[in-house]
């Protein structure tokens, strides 16, 4: 039996990929801890892995449920909060004896660090494509292209930027595990010439890998996250469920806006459903909507495969988690995506799949608009076939099964 560490930074939607990676390694006899944020536990201790409390809590109904996307954006993103982020990592898992560490990238920084001075593996697992390609720039920096040079070019520029940005973060970290202090920048090209394991959690029928990546970057297929143990859906939702006709789904998951903002939203949504003369239903996510009206429900946090199957369509701000789940479900989707990160890039994937129309972003969502989204959305037999081809194929996929075997490969190697 070897020990995993998982230090899974980040949102429910990238938490729970990596809990059912952690599920599946425990069920293959491995002992498996994983790091993340306090709302989180329960997932982590459902799928059968140890948790280890990264102290913070962004969801409404907390000390944070008045932050600003500006303020969350800071305590994550800029410099002082990657170090804090990351000294959270190094007090959660820094006892554990693991064999090997996964890294998503908001962990890379202090999960380097921390690798090397425990002689230990790691392997970089992520949601989204980063790595550069002709095909397009790394899918944090939006939808556009600039074409295979400029694309190149652009991913270049984004490496360069965040090793300028967070040099004195891994400086930091280095210098506190007791390791020579060695530059970000020389650090990147080491992991790069010896093509170090990456293995991306979403299926190859959906964004395939380029054919111009490097040695060692794996599309494994998407990690599904474990049901909870026992779990069954509230009653006032499974009435509303069998009271009509299927619902619209509108959730926006982990983005994080101002009360004022949350109650706009509620309302565009309110007219959005009365105007195209459907049932709702809302999820409140860390935006902490309450949407009221006829024939609309506002639900917490519920299993998105368990609900989804019963959606007429689910508009989402296009989280990698989010999209994962109407793709799986063969529903179409309505694309809400905000200004950054892989929503967009998200987004336009599921456009060019045809299971999408065009793309809605936040900044010019009205109720009109998003009526009339909904009904091109629902009148459309050519969404709804393209979501259920897409669909069956990626039911024929096991991208779990994939990252177990990656892992234990890479277990075996280091023993030799």
């Amino acid at each position: 039996m070897s020990t995993v560490a998982i230090a899974a930074v980040g949102s429910r939607g990238d938490v729970a990929p990596l809990a059912g990676i952690g599920a599946a390694l425990h069920e293959a006899g491995h002992r498996v801890v994983i790091a993340a944020y306090t709302p989180f536990a329960d997932l982590v201790i459902g799928s059968g892995c140890e948790f280890r409390d990264l102290p913070a809590d962004f969801t409404p109904g907390t000390d944070r449920a008045d932050a600003t996307s500006k303020e969350v954006l800071a305590a994550i993103f800029t410099p002082r909060g990657q170090r804090d982020t990351g000294q959270l990592v190094l007090d959660a898992l820094g006892e554990v004896a693991a064999d090997i560490l996964l890294l998503p990238p908001l962990a890379e920084l202090a999960g380097h660090p921390l690798a090397e001075a425990r002689s230990i593996p790691s392997v970089g697992v992520r949601l989204q494509p980063l790595s550069r390609t002709a095909d397009h720039p790394p899918s944090l920096l939006g939808s556009w292209s600039l074409g295979g040079s400029g694309n190149r070019m652009a991913s270049s520029a984004a490496g360069w930027t965040v090793d300028h940005l967070y040099g004195g973060v891994v400086t930091h970290f280095r210098r506190e595990l007791g390791l020579p202090t060695t530059s970000a920048r020389t650090l990147r090209r080491q992991r790069t010439r010896a093509n170090w394991p990456i293995l991306h959690g979403y299926s190859p029928s959906v964004a395939p890998r380029p054919a111009d990546w490097r040695p060692g970057l794996h599309v494994a297929g998407y990690w599904w996250p474990p049901t909870p143990p026992g779990w069954q859906p509230p009653p006032q939702l499974t009435d509303f469920l069998a009271a009509g006709p299927a619902p619209v789904f509108i959730g926006l998951g982990s983005t994080v806006v101002s009360a004022q903002r949350a109650q706009v939203l509620a309302g565009i949504f309110s007219n959005a459903f009365r105007q195209a003369g459907v049932r709702g239903i809302v999820q409140s996510g860390w935006a902490g909507l309450d949407v009221t009206g006829e024939d609309i429900l506002t639900i917490g946090d519920i299993p998105h495969e368990w609900l989804f199957p019963h959606l007429a369509a689910a508009a989402h701000h296009c989280g990698a988690g989010t999209a994962a789940a109407a793709l799986r479900a063969g529903v179409p989707s309505i694309c809400l995506p905000g200004p950054a990160g892989d929503q967009p890039f998200w987004a336009r994937r599921l456009h060019e799949l045809g299971t999408a129309t065009a793309a809605l972003p936040q900044r010019r969502l009205t109720a009109s608009r998003l009526a009339d989204t909904i009904l091109a959305t629902l009148n459309s037999t050519e969404l709804r076939r393209a979501a259920t081809h897409l669909a069956d194929r990626i039911a024929r996929e096991d991208g779990t099964s994939a990252a177990v075997a990656a892992v234990e490969g890479l277990l075996s190697s280091s023993r030799r």
